[in-house]
């Protein structure tokens, strides 16, 4: 990993989020240290880079280190940029249409439709 220090990486976390960043540290415990760090939200076909500055990240929630290519686009053509506030309400609606989905499961299941 030593080769990629001072690339920028994508980082993908045991939560699910992809951090995007120039490797300035790591250690044999894959703990890394990301400068000019931006969380990379997708919600559909939207997106949008948050950024975080100088970010540390705990070894035991990385899933995945990977180097990006500065000469590809880095998303489909589809893809609309968004501002933070809006991704966020797309986060929200999204995280409520899954809410009421799983409550009305739960609430049929006395059908057993299996």
């Amino acid at each position: 990993m030593f080769k990629y220090i001072a690339e920028k990486l994508l980082v993908l976390l045991r939560d699910g989020r992809k951090l995007m960043g120039i490797l300035r540290s790591f250690d044999q415990f894959a703990n890394v240290v990301l400068e000019s760090a931006s969380e990379r939200v997708i919600v559909g076909d939207l997106y949008c880079d948050i950024p975080l500055g100088l970010y540390v990240i705990r070894g035991e929630n990385v899933v995945l280190i990977g180097e990006l290519d500065l000469e590809r686009e880095e998303l489909p053509p589809h893809m609309t940029r968004v501002s933070a506030e809006e991704i966020k309400r797309a986060q929200k609606a999204e995280k409520d249409a899954t809410d009421l989905k799983g409550s009305m499961r739960k609430r049929m299941e006395f059908l057993d439709f299996d």
